[in-house]
């Protein structure tokens, strides 16, 4: 059974044989380098054992900021102070990607949120103008009361009115 704090390993390999492929992009000899599952469980160790270590750094300096979340910024400083500046500047480009992209997908949202209110507001004004109209032709086809009837058969004492007298 998988541990909790288990990486997944379809992932690790994924980004083990990712990186082996953009390293041997520009060797003559172009054979695929394989993984063997021990070097995959080997790189998935040494993973957590990198971010343990850098999240036990970024925690000492969200403390020392006296703030109980750890942001990004702690965790730039993080590999800054444990010596792994060559890292600082991908992740920095990363981490601006992820914003730009977040970004957008707020803006996305907001819009989708926008002209769904607007769709919304024109059903509901459709609506209310069914509901006059609705309201309209019962009043007008509602039926008379006794006192309204005016048939042309109306029994009122006057049936020679309807008949034609011969002269």
């Amino acid at each position: 059974m998988a541990d909790a704090e288990e990486l997944p390993r379809t992932i690790v390999r994924r980004v083990v044989k990712g990186k082996l492929a953009e390293l041997t992009k520009d060797m003559v000899d172009k054979k695929e380098i394989s993984v063997h599952k021990e070097a995959v469980i080997a790189f998935s160790e040494a993973a957590k054992v990198f971010i343990h270590y850098l999240s036990a750094t970024a925690n000492d300096l969200c403390r020392e900021s006296k703030r109980q979340t750890i942001n990004a910024e702690d965790v730039l400083k993080a590999i800054e102070d444990t010596d792994f500046i060559e890292f600082l500047e991908p992740l920095r480009a990363a981490l601006e990607e992820f914003r730009k992209d977040n970004a957008i997908k707020k803006s996305e949202a907001k819009e989708k949120g926008q002209e769904k209110k607007r769709k919304s507001e024109v059903v509901n004004a459709c609506q209310e103008n069914v509901e006059v109209a609705d309201k309209s032709l019962d009043s007008e086809n509602a039926p008379l009361s006794k006192e309204d009837d005016v048939s042309p058969l109306k029994d009122n004492g006057d049936r020679d009115d309807h008949v034609m007298k011969d002269s």
